[in-house]
């Protein structure tokens, strides 16, 4: 049943104000810790919701996995590039496709090439060296 008489009012003139005896409603106590005190104790809920990565396990890279991998391509996409990079009268006419030129470090042997390129790059698989030089071209390295 609501009435004027709010818990405030009637508290006036009580000195602790229902809160017991002296010193039960200040300071950090009463609310659980200064900040983010409790994160992983009372106040674990709020962590869950707001905070999810605050204790997440990070762990450990080594530098070497920190490197950027190499640019790599299949033999099966070679000639859509040649037909870019150099024309359609390049590709017949046998030029050369220089990979390293594109960023692209070593070529890999997935898929199937049936025009002769010849390709210039810093590495190889034995199985794209053997699919390019079935085709009938031949691999350039730098």
């Amino acid at each position: 049943m609501p009435h004027k008489l709010r818990k405030v009012r009637k508290q006036r003139g009580s000195r602790y104000m229902g809160w017991g005896q002296v010193g039960q409603h200040r300071k950090a106590g009463g609310r659980g810790g200064k900040g983010k005190a409790g994160g992983r104790k009372h106040f674990w809920i709020r962590t869950v919701k707001y905070e999810k990565e605050r204790y997440q396990k990070i762990g450990f890279l080594p530098p070497s996995a920190k490197k950027p991998k190499a640019a790599t391509i299949n033999v099966g996409e070679l000639e859509d590039l040649a037909m870019k990079v150099i024309g359609d009268y390049g590709v017949k006419g046998g030029n050369e496709l220089d990979l390293k030129s594109l960023g692209i470090v070593k070529l890999l042997g997935r898929g199937s090439v049936s025009v002769p390129l010849n390709v210039k790059v810093a590495y190889s698989t034995m199985s794209a060296q053997e699919k390019i030089e079935e085709a009938g071209g031949s691999i350039i390295e730098p």
